[in-house]
């Protein structure tokens, strides 16, 4: 083996156990702000020099190329089908980021031939390892695949609001992802607060609960103001931190983004990836 084989060779081994660190961002309801908080914070991330990924993955409402303003050709659908390869799926967005739309098709990963799935599992990997970091947003509610994607993604941001039936509902998640077998850390978001107090309280709740009755500790990733900027900048096809950088709520979500800086993988780098865990999980 010459000296350049060998140093290609470490090169690769090198590579092939780096990944991606993998946050889900998810709800025990809709109308939370789930989507925007998955777009905004991916947007802060990857303002601080990181490659950062955007997955749609809401099987029903997928709609953040809408929110970032851009028309994909194709989506993870697309791929699933045999229709197009991944990196056709792949749309840049004038944000620094890249997004993956109508991730409807992930749910049938289960029911792929071995074959295609390997396929498309081996396509999924590299942007595991072409990218720092992978934000995906799941669907709201606690479905059996909203669950399983949250449970396989290293990191879980549980998005919840000071009103009751969302922290409910909040809870409802936790206890459900808390359930699946190898599940990656879970933390909450606390989304539409009136001030960090509400927030904090909120938080606090949820957490002494879940510590109590479920045996499992949440962190408080964060918390989103209430803030009439993040309605207008919907309205305007723009994400909030585009639109309005300097806002409130842009500020709460450059602080989310801050604690979810690439390269703190809260699982070893030798392990699995996420899509490979994301078809063991939904093959139980």
């Amino acid at each position: 083996m010459t000296v350049d084989q060998a140093t290609r060779l470490r090169y690769l081994v090198e590579t092939s156990r780096s990944r991606a660190r993998v946050v889900a961002v998810t709800s025990g309801k809709g109308g939370v702000g789930k989507s925007s908080i998955a777009l905004n914070v991916a947007i802060a991330v990857a303002k601080m020099n990181a490659r950062v990924v955007l997955v749609d993955a809401d099987f029903g409402l997928a709609n953040l190329d809408v929110m970032c303003g851009v028309s994909p050709s194709a989506g993870l659908a697309d791929v699933v089908s045999g229709r197009r390869r991944l990196s056709e799926a792949v749309t840049r967005t004038p944000y620094s980021i890249q997004l993956i739309a109508g991730a409807n098709g992930i749910a049938y990963l289960a029911d792929m031939p071995d074959e295609d799935r390997t396929r498309l599992l081996a396509q999924l990997g590299a942007i595991e390892r072409e990218s720092d970091l992978i934000v995906v947003d799941t669907g709201a509610g606690v479905s059996r695949n909203v669950v399983k994607i949250a449970a396989a993604a290293d990191d879980c941001l549980v998005v919840t609001t000071p009103e009751p039936t969302s922290i409910t509902d909040a809870y409802a998640a936790v206890k459900l992802i808390s359930r699946e077998r190898e599940h990656g850390t879970l933390s909450l978001v606390v989304n539409q607060a009136a001030t960090r107090e509400e927030a904090a309280g909120v938080a606090a709740r949820i957490s002494a609960v879940a510590r109590r009755f479920l045996g499992v500790e949440i962190a408080h990733m964060g918390y989103v103001l209430r803030d009439p900027a993040v309605a207008r900048c919907v309205c305007m096809r723009k994400p909030l931190m585009a639109a309005f950088p300097a806002s409130s709520a842009a500020l709460c979500m450059k602080a989310i983004a801050a604690r979810l800086q690439p390269g703190r993988a809260a699982r070893a780098s030798g392990e699995a990836g996420f899509f490979s865990r994301l078809r063991t999980f939904i093959g139980r």
